[in-house]
């Protein structure tokens, strides 16, 4: 709950076991024009070094709080618990922030009292953070809640900036233990997708992008062919409760946003080099959802051909313009 003094910002990090990357997301916060902030570690029962990293940072503004492994949901959900800022940020412990971020969105966020969640773009990082020179474009202007639910609004976790009020306004009911749930626990993978639409459908507040790309993400960290396949699963999961909310809603909008994650996740194939993976994935995307085609052809032609083994002439040359990295 908010108090007299809290500050502008809480930024909620989750950590499990990143020790090599946990030491820049901290410092990429610690570096931020915009000072009025906290920093909420949250330890998901780390079992290497990353503590020991965290504890280096001597700010007043840093709280580590500690639970037992339960995954990057409940780890959100217990940082937004002891949140206190009129604001609240996620940002995962192997990403990273441009110095100006929290200042953009807190200005866009106080200009624009209907929008609750200010998001922006992203620059893909390799595990060592050099800049690959991809680019994840948000959807900028007026957006809608089929523009969220299909990943062209959010670009990554790590990405928006919400109004406290909308977080705790769209939370699920408390669990048994009295937590809100702005995250649902119950899913293994995308809860993600399944907060950002369930705001963008049930919210009085509404979400806007900026267009800088303001954040650092890693890719490529510990992915598995398995893992990409089950993020499919864990996306389909997702699907099916914002179902139990806005039937009505997905069966206008399912199709094709379904389409736009096995693009995504056969844009991730390439990048594994999982390229027959990969083909199969986009054409599925294709045949599930075929104005991709039309409506949005360098991005779905781009995909075809990374997975056709010419991967590295597209990232080299024109894949970065074309945003073959969105989603």
């Amino acid at each position: 709950m908010l108090e007299a003094t809290s500050p502008t910002v809480s930024v909620v990090m989750p950590i499990y076991n990143a020790e090599e990357f946990v030491a820049d997301a901290i410092s990429s916060v610690l570096a931020q024009s915009f000072r009025d902030f906290e920093l909420i570690l949250v330890d998901d029962g780390c079992t290497d070094r990353s503590m020991a990293v965290c504890v280096r940072f001597a700010d007043p503004r840093i709280r580590i709080i500690s639970q037992a492994h339960r995954g990057l949901a409940s780890a959100r959900n217990t940082g937004f618990l002891h949140a206190n800022g009129t604001y609240v940020a996620f940002l995962d412990a192997d990403d990273m922030w441009s110095a100006d971020k929290l200042a953009l969105h807190v200005a866009h966020l106080d200009a624009n009292e209907d929008v609750g969640a200010s998001t922006s773009g992203a620059v893909l990082i390799d595990a060592d953070g050099h800049n690959l020179g991809i680019y994840r474009r948000p959807k900028t202007g007026k957006v809608s809640a089929r523009d969220v639910f299909c990943g062209r609004v959010v670009v990554n976790g790590s990405a928006p900036v919400f109004r406290w009020e909308m977080l705790v306004e769209s939370a699920l009911p408390e669990d048994s233990a009295g937590r809100h749930w702005v995250f649902d626990e119950r899913l293994q993978r995308s809860h993600d997708v399944e907060c950002w639409t369930r705001l963008a459908v049930t919210s009085r507040f509404r979400f806007e992008a900026l267009d800088e790309p303001l954040t650092y993400e890693r890719v490529g960290v510990g992915r598995v062919p398995g893992d990409l396949m089950r993020r499919i699963d864990g996306w389909d999961e997702a699907r099916d409760k914002i179902a139990h909310i806005a039937p009505e809603f997905v069966s206008q909008c399912g199709n094709e946003a379904r389409a736009l994650e096995l693009r995504s996740v056969a844009q991730d194939c390439a990048q594994a080099g999982e390229r027959a993976l990969g083909l199969s994935l986009a054409c599925q995307a294709v045949s599930h959802f075929p104005a991709l085609l039309w409506r949005e052809p360098a991005r779905t032609a781009g995909t075809l051909l990374a997975c056709l083994a010419l991967r590295w002439a597209i990232a080299d040359g024109v894949g970065g313009r074309l945003g073959f990295a969105a989603g």
